[in-house]
């Protein structure tokens, strides 16, 4: 995996403790190993899942030069998810993937104007993400209480794009359109609490086994 900051390389050790990765229902767990190979400039990087020990490999490749850390190759080794959940996601909601043309020129013009609605609702949704975030605090203990308002999780870009579809192309009142938009991060945000609670309670039930 490429770096971009220099600096001195660190000996790889064998095995390296649990880390975590955010997620959207909590946090993700895994223990990883960093293994080195016969050549300087390559490593081996295993993620192991601490729940079901599934075990994913990263051969990585650092220049001479760039900084060699196990967190950097960690930050690299989930650079991927994001490019391809971003062609995933233009794929299935802006029809990336739809284009019937054959010329280049076509394919083109499509491919700039999807990627032009998604521009614009992603940027929108980045702008107002603090203004449409009301969710409540996420839970700190096992068996905690639901709150009685779990607020609602920031407009997204699939919920953006709806809502404009919904307000300019389809004959129904705003206000439906507006509550329904409502009801649905609504009900998002209190599924997200209930989630993290109970990987809280996983957790706890790990801890005592341990």
């Amino acid at each position: 995996m490429r770096g971009s900051s220099p600096g001195a390389a660190e000996t790889p050790p064998a095995l390296g403790g649990p880390l975590r990765r955010s997620g959207s229902k909590g946090e993700r767990w895994y223990a990883w190993a960093w293994l080195a190979t016969t050549s300087a400039r390559h490593h081996l990087l295993v993620r192991r899942h601490l729940r079901t020990g599934e075990l994913a490999f990263h051969y990585c490749f650092v220049p001479e030069g760039q900084l060699l850390t196990k967190a950097r190759l960690i930050r690299a080794a989930g650079l991927r998810w994001p490019v391809e959940e971003d062609f995933e996601f233009s794929k299935d909601c802006f029809g990336l993937d739809q284009c019937q043309a054959r010329l280049y020129t076509a394919i083109a013009r499509h491919a700039v104007l999807v990627m032009a609605a998604l521009a614009i609702c992603a940027i929108t949704a980045a702008l107002v993400k603090d203004r449409t975030d009301t969710q409540a605090p996420p839970p700190v203990r096992p068996g905690q209480p639901p709150p009685p308002e779990p607020g609602m999780i920031p407009l997204t870009i699939p919920e953006i794009k709806r809502l404009l579809a919904a307000l300019t192309n389809r004959p129904l009142p705003r206000w439906l359109v507006i509550h329904w938009d409502a009801w649905t991060r609504r009900h998002q945000a209190r599924s997200r609490w209930f989630h993290k609670r109970a990987r809280l309670t996983r957790d706890a039930q790990i801890a005592l086994l341990s």
